[in-house]
């Protein structure tokens, strides 16, 4: 090889160096793998890491229909539901003579309906009096007898406020209990909805420690609404302890109420006694207990009434909470509970929707029998 060509080689090789060199130091410093130059150019797009989780957006708390428009569409459904008893009724009043065998047949129709032997017995007896003495058989005049009749069993007298806020810096303490699959855990968090729209700050406990999916279904109603919910993470810790943290952070907090919602699953009464007294007790400690609200599944016609008792001698049930009344045509028994422990019916719920709950209306429970 000649000293020409050995020449061209060196001279070929020093271009490939120092392009490669420049290259280089015209490109910058690489950023490590996985990750971002320092700096960038004002244009350049800025894109996260896949791996990196999207932030949410900022929600708002969910809020509720007009308590006069649930009102109205929950008396809808009631009349649907429920119209097989104001049409027995009115079918057996609305014949052309009124003997006794009319009058067992109403009483049969009553107790069908889970109205209870006792009222069921009153309003045959006190119709039977109205309608010998006023001598009518005018249809209208009979439904209206019956109606007032059924509003006077109702008894609208009762108070069926709800006794949410505390005094001073007390929140009030609300227990809300009931056996399992009744519809406790929607019912507190349907309620803590038409609060937050009330403007009324809250605080919800999760005190059912036993089911699995309790505190997580509670949690999740008080994202939808925008309220905190204390719970344990540790399953079947002890239901009293949460209750008294729920109770002082809403305190600390200066919340107007605590919201409990209670185990369910309790094999005997001895052990409901011990566990919901305990609860009581112990939040007590904290703040007044100003409402314990029983849960009852409407469907459960005459079971929901031996629940009823059993709780009424563990606690001081204050109000009934109806649920499902819209899947039953024994709406009888508001009556029949409200006899029986002498404590008023507050709250009804007619569906699974967030809005379907509302305060008990006698007049308009009455009416939709009726319609």
């Amino acid at each position: 090889m000649n000293d020409s060509l050995i020449l061209i080689l060196f001279i070929a090789l020093g271009v490939i160096v120092l392009g490669g060199l420049a290259f280089v130091l015209l490109r910058g410093p690489r950023a490590p793998k996985g990750g971002y130059p320092q700096t960038r150019d004002a244009d350049d797009v800025a894109a996260p890491p896949a791996e990196a989780p999207e932030a949410p957006a900022p929600s708002r708390p969910e809020r509720p229909a007009p308590v006069a428009g649930r009102l109205v569409r929950l008396r809808a459904r009631l009349s649907r539901s429920n119209s097989m008893l104001g049409k027995g009724l009115l079918a057996l009043l609305s014949r052309e003579k009124i003997d006794q065998d009319v009058w067992d047949e109403i009483e049969e129709t009553l107790l069908m309906a889970d109205l209870g032997a006792g009222p069921s017995q009153r309003l045959v007896e006190s119709l039977q009096t109205r309608v010998r003495i006023e001598g009518t058989d005018d249809p209208a005049h009979v439904k209206q007898m019956l109606r007032e009749e059924l509003i006077r069993l109702v008894d609208p007298s009762m108070d069926r406020e709800l006794a949410l806020d505390g005094a001073g810096e007390d929140p009030g303490v609300v227990l809300v209990v009931g056996v399992n699959g009744v519809g406790k855990t929607t019912t507190v968090g349907k309620l803590a909805r038409v609060m937050v729209a009330e403007e009324k700050s809250l605080i919800l406990g999760a005190a059912d420690t036993f089911r699995a999916a309790a505190a997580d279904q509670l949690q999740t109603w008080g994202n939808r609404v925008g309220v905190r919910t204390v719970r344990s993470e540790q399953e079947g810790a002890d239901p009293a302890s949460v209750a008294y943290e729920a109770a002082e952070t809403a305190r600390r907090e200066g919340a107007d109420t605590v919201m409990i919602d209670t185990a369910g699953r309790l094999q005997n009464k001895a052990g409901l006694m011990d566990q919901l007294g305990k609860v009581k007790r112990v939040t007590e400690k904290v703040a007044p207990v100003t409402e314990v609200l029983l849960v009852i599944d409407a469907t459960t016609g005459q079971n929901g009434m031996v629940q009823a008792k059993v709780f009424a001698e563990v606690v001081n049930i204050t109000g009934i909470v109806l649920t499902k009344l819209d899947g039953t045509a024994k709406g009888g028994i508001v009556v029949a509970i409200q006899d029986e422990l002498g404590v008023p019916v507050k709250l009804v719920g007619l569906g699974e929707g967030p809005d379907d709950l509302a305060p008990f209306d006698p007049e308009g429970f009455v009416d939709a029998l009726l319609d």
